[in-house]
């Protein structure tokens, strides 16, 4: 039986995952891997370069700026813009403001959280350790494309 949430702010765990900040609203293992919900925190040009995955990922976007790629498209979204990205699209973000862009992402089955928790204990400095993520990539099903 799935038990009802509610989660404080200074309650969430965040984790630093490829320069951005990632923070578990709802994790998979309480929703019997169906979906999960992060918030995610993107300075300037901070994110994940071009990938896809088995999975389906949404974003909307709270505060600031970010730079998207989705299939071939590239576009700037802002506050109260929304992306959906389906299983199997090459995608990628950045932010694209000074401000920190605030974004929470939904991703469905989930499997994300694995990937990010992966990231955030073994790739510690970047540029550096960029060459550890294709394996982690890799344990879940993930594929990096090369930087546009």
């Amino acid at each position: 039986m799935k038990k009802s949430k509610i989660l404080k702010s200074s309650e969430t765990n965040s984790l630093n995952v490829l320069g951005g900040q990632v923070s578990f609203l709802c994790e998979a293992s309480e929703t019997n891997n169906k979906w999960s919900l992060m918030s995610v925190d993107l300075p300037l040009n901070a994110g994940p370069p071009p990938h896809h995955h088995p999975w389906d990922e949404a974003y909307y976007i709270l505060e600031g700026q970010v730079r998207f790629i989705l299939g071939e498209e590239e576009t700037i979204i802002s506050k109260g813009d929304f992306v959906y990205a389906p299983a199997n699209t090459v995608h990628a973000f950045f932010g694209a403001s000074e401000e920190v862009a605030k974004v929470l992402v939904f991703d469905a089955p989930s499997t994300a959280g694995g990937f990010f928790k992966d990231c955030h204990e073994h790739v510690k400095e970047l540029p550096k350790d960029l060459d550890k993520i294709p394996a982690i990539a890799e344990k879940y099903n993930m594929n990096f494309l090369p930087p546009r």
